[in-house]
């Protein structure tokens, strides 16, 4: 046993344990194929710790290092897809890992089996990928699928052309590595939208993940008295891995900064965000010498439905009615929950009061169609208060605070209005 590797073993060992930690609180099934691929380069430097055994035993060792080495790239790939749940894609990983492994075992016998063995066994880097992708049904299929198709083709000529020449031997070995982790790299252009630093890192550790075979090659032929360590032929894994890590720790970020902003329940912006998007809503007005509303909406019968029924059925009223809202509102305008059972709308400029009053009086006519909860049906009604800039007030608190005191006025006369088209008129609901 060779214990040159324990160093690696042990630092991949601490890579694995900060996966764990840093992918705990998500569980994606992106998290759990990248930890899995990272165990299988654990696997691999243990194997390889074994190379100098006599006997099967180190060939076995080969096999199993290297196996381990093509199923992390396999892993990888997988978690690239756009679809990972998909059939297409689950087959698209066990077929290539098997096809991978079944090359690099059979040549890595003692005595390489006969031509014709070694001629199917290529030609099948070609063949399995394009059977099962187009096989996938087009509305299904992902393009970046191709990629790996486009470059296994090409593998499987490259060795029909090559693996019997002089350096036929090594090239055997490094090609299907080098494809397999330069697919990897492709797919990660097309997985990744974001141009963020652990884009970066993951996409460059990568590019020289698979550029680390044809170079090791390329030195064993060229420049064979050039003694280059094993820790740089490793430095793009722990690149990889620090890419990683940093993905997964941006994702975190972004995922806090949206509960930050963002009500838990409805998935809508909270008060916080409410209050930026007024803010910058006001001074877009400002500037260009126009109209917005402001629309404060309180859910009227709420309460007896959290008396009645419970507050679990009082949380899926409040999912419906969010839904139905922003199905109703623009894109441009801002739909919050700022609290309990009250919205606040900001209807973008330029606009009118009689046009704000007919957005909410649609919210309104929305609710009058009862709601299906929980297998029976929910009444609901709304009381809204509507409040203008520049004509009602002039910053965000003053709108807040008077549409607020109309949705209240509505709300004792009886709900189901809209109060604040003028200073003494209400709309009714009705």
């Amino acid at each position: 046993m060779s214990w040159k590797e324990v160093p690696d073993l042990l630092a991949v060992g601490l890579l694995i344990y900060a996966f764990v930690t840093v992918s705990r609180p998500v569980g994606s099934m992106v998290t759990r194929l990248w930890l899995a691929g990272w165990i299988c380069v654990e696997l691999h430097f243990a194997a390889y710790s074994f190379l100098d055994v006599p006997g099967m035993s180190g060939v076995i060792a080969d096999i199993v290092g290297t196996a381990a080495l093509v199923w992390c790239a396999q892993l990888f790939r997988w978690s690239m897809d756009p679809r990972p749940g998909q059939w297409g894609s689950r087959l698209l990983f066990w077929a290539m890992s098997a096809v991978y492994t079944l090359y690099l075992a059979l040549t890595s016998l003692p005595t390489l089996p006969p031509t014709t063995i070694m001629i199917g066994a290529a030609s099948l880097f070609a063949v399995v990928p394009l059977i099962i992708v187009a096989a996938t049904p087009r509305a299904q299929r992902p393009a970046s699928r191709w990629i790996a198709v486009g470059l296994n083709i090409a593998l499987a000529a490259a060795l029909l052309r090559w693996q019997f020449s002089t350096h036929g031997a090594d090239l055997m070995n490094v090609l299907p590595l080098f494809v397999a982790y330069f697919t990897c790299c492709l797919q990660f252009v097309f997985y990744k939208q974001r141009r963020t630093g652990g884009f970066v890192v993951t996409l460059l550790g990568l590019l020289a993940w698979s550029l680390v075979f044809p170079l090791g090659m390329t030195f064993d032929v060229l420049f064979p008295t050039v003694q280059v360590g094993a820790e740089v032929w490793n430095l793009p894994k722990y690149l990889v891995a620090v890419g990683m890590l940093l993905l997964l720790l941006e994702g975190q970020l972004k995922r806090n900064q949206h509960l930050a902003y963002h009500d838990a329940l409805t998935g809508l912006p909270n008060r916080r965000l409410f209050q930026d998007r007024i803010s910058g809503a006001i001074e877009r007005a400002r500037q260009r010498h126009m109209r917005m509303a402001m629309l404060a909406i309180d859910l009227d019968g709420f309460k007896q439905v959290n008396d009645t029924m419970g507050h679990h059925v009082g949380d899926e009223v409040l999912q419906h009615v969010a839904l139905l809202f922003a199905t109703r509102l623009r894109r441009v305008d801002t739909l919050a929950r700022t609290g309990g059972d009250e919205f606040s709308v900001v209807l973008e400029g330029p606009i009118t009061r009689q046009e704000a009053a007919n957005v909410a009086g649609t919210l309104q006519q929305l609710l009058k169609t009862p709601l299906p909860i929980a297998g029976r049906t929910m009444q609901v009604g709304a009381s809204v208060g509507l409040a203008m800039f520049p004509d009602d007030a002039q910053t965000p608190s003053g709108l807040c605070i008077l549409a607020d005191e109309r949705m209240y006025a509505a709300k004792r006369n009886g709900g189901g209005a809209v109060q604040g088209l003028a200073d003494d008129m209400m709309l009714s609901g009705s």
